[in-house]
C-alpha cells in the first residue's frame, strides 16, 4: 500500500512538471527588459522566448513575431529548443509508461513486467528533468553575465523572465517524481515492490495467516521392564552354564538367536510390556 502511494506521489509530481515544461517552450516570458539607467521608459516592454519575440505597449497593445529563420538563430537559442522539445516529448511518454505500470491501474495486472514499465516511466522522467534544466540555467547564465557587463548599454540587458522559474521548478518536479516512482518500483526478493519489512538478519517477517508445518509425533518404543540395561563401563554378569553351553554347541550365529524356552523370563513376556 505504501509504495502505491509513493507511485501516485511521483506520477502527479512528474504530470505537473510534464505541464509546466510545456507551459515554459510555448511561451515567450524567458528574457524582460531591464528598466535601468538611461531606459526608464516604461511604455515599451520586450520580452524574448523561443519562439517569438513580443511588445506590449502600455496602451494595452500586446504584439509578437516569430523567428523568420531558424538556422540564423543563435546555437545556444537552437540548441534550447531542441533539449526544451525532447523533454516535454518525454515527458509525455514517462506518463503513460507510468499510468500502464502503476499497481492502482489495471492495464499488465498480473505480469511481471508491470513493475519494469512503472520504473522506466520514472527513468523517463529523470531524463526529462535534466533536459529542461540545461537550457533553463544556461539561459539564466547567459542573462546574469549579460546584466553585470559594465560596458553594455543597458537597452541591451535583460532581466529573468517568468518562464526561466517555471521551468526550474518542472524540471525539480520532473526529477523528484521520476526518483520517487524508480524507488517505488523496485521489487524485494520476496517479489513485492518498495522492498518489504525486513529483520536485523534479512530475512522477511512472516506474513499474517500463513501456516506452518507441524512436527511428526515421535513414535513411542516399548521396552521389556524385565530387561535391565547394563552400564558403561561395569563388567556384564556371566550367562548361566547351560546357555553358554548352548551358545557354545550352536555357533556364532545361533548365540544371538535365543529361543523362549531356554530363557526362563521370557515365557510371561507380553508386547505392551507388561508381564
Amino acid at each position: 500500500m505504501a509504495s502505491a502511494a509513493l507511485e501516485l506521489m511521483g506520477f502527479f509530481l512528474g504530470l505537473l512538471g510534464m505541464v509546466g515544461t510545456l507551459v515554459a517552450t510555448v511561451l515567450p516570458y524567458w528574457k524582460t527588459s531591464a528598466f535601468i539607467g538611461s531606459n526608464i521608459v516604461t511604455a515599451v516592454a520586450n520580452m524574448k522566448g523561443l519562439w517569438m519575440e513580443c511588445v506590449y505597449q502600455s496602451t494595452g497593445t500586446f504584439q509578437c513575431e516569430t523567428y523568420n529563420s531558424m538556422l540564423a538563430l543563435p546555437s545556444d537559442l537552437q540548441a534550447s529548443r531542441a533539449m526544451m522539445v525532447v523533454s516535454g516529448v518525454l515527458s509525455v511518454l514517462g506518463c503513460a509508461a507510468a499510468s500502464l505500470g502503476m499497481q492502482c491501474t489495471v492495464c499488465l495486472e498480473g505480469t511481471a513486467g508491470k513493475a519494469r514499465v512503472a520504473g522506466a516511466g520514472g527513468c523517463l522522467f529523470l531524463t526529462a528533468g535534466l533536459f529542461c534544466l540545461i537550457p533553463v540555467s544556461w539561459t539564466t547564465h547567459e542573462v546574469v553575465q549579460t546584466f553585470y557587463q559594465p560596458n553594455l548599454p543597458s537597452s541591451y540587458k535583460h532581466e529573468l523572465g517568468e518562464c526561466l522559474f517555471v521551468g526550474l521548478a518542472s524540471a525539480l518536479m520532473s526529477l523528484l517524481g521520476g526518483g520517487v516512482l524508480c524507488m517505488s518500483c523496485c521489487e524485494g526478493p520476496d517479489g513485492r515492490r518498495g522492498g518489504g519489512r525486513r529483520q536485523g538478519g534479512g530475512y522477511p517477517y512472516p506474513e499474517r495467516g500463513a501456516s506452518f508445518p507441524r512436527p511428526a509425533p515421535h513414535p513411542m518404543t516399548y521396552r521389556n521392564p524385565t530387561s535391565t540395561s547394563q552400564p558403561e563401563g561395569k563388567p556384564q554378569r556371566p550367562e548361566p552354564s547351560h546357555l553358554s553351553t548352548s551358545s557354545q554347541s550352536s555357533g556364532p550365529v545361533q548365540a544371538s538367536k535365543k529361543s523362549p524356552r531356554h530363557h526362563p523370563a521370557a515365557a510371561g513376556y507380553d508386547v505392551t510390556g507388561y508381564v
